[in-house]
């Protein structure tokens, strides 16, 4: 989770939401993403999906079945469905996002009981620190 911190810091830098992610396979690192979707234009240009795009493209597969995500704040829909057709085995997230988070907060995407895949979640991982770099990305902003 220190790294997928480490990646939120690059996003706040860039004057993006400061959102970090990382694909850890085998105990190495094979993806890394941050929020670009501003300075790139890209409404899909989150850092979970930049981080499964690296990942993908490293481990050589669009499955990745025995890898993990690390992610600062709980996933939005549209990551947490990329989660789920990644195979994704273990999601392990910091803070939880009641206005978006589509794990448990708003929308239940990954887990759900009609999708084929299901994966074991962990939640609240260095929280306090996860939410405190969004928060005052958006107390700067007002």
């Amino acid at each position: 989770m220190d790294e997928a911190l480490r990646c939120a810091q690059r996003a706040l830098d860039a004057g993006e939401v400061p959102v970090g992610a990382v694909v850890v396979c085998a105990a190495r690192i094979v993806g890394r993403g941050w929020n670009r979707n501003i300075s790139e234009h890209d409404p899909t240009a989150h850092a979970e999906i930049i981080a499964l795009r690296e990942a993908g493209r490293n481990v050589g597969n669009h499955r990745l079945v025995d890898c993990d995500l690390f992610v600062t704040i709980e996933p939005c829909s549209m990551c947490a469905g990329a989660v789920v057709h990644a195979r994704i085995r273990r999601l392990v997230y910091g803070a939880d996002d009641p206005k978006a988070g589509a794990v448990r907060s708003l929308l239940q995407v990954v887990n759900h009981p009609r999708l084929n895949h299901q994966m074991v979640i962990r939640s609240g991982v260095l929280a306090a620190r996860c939410a405190e770099i969004v928060q005052e990305f958006f107390r700067q902003r007002r």
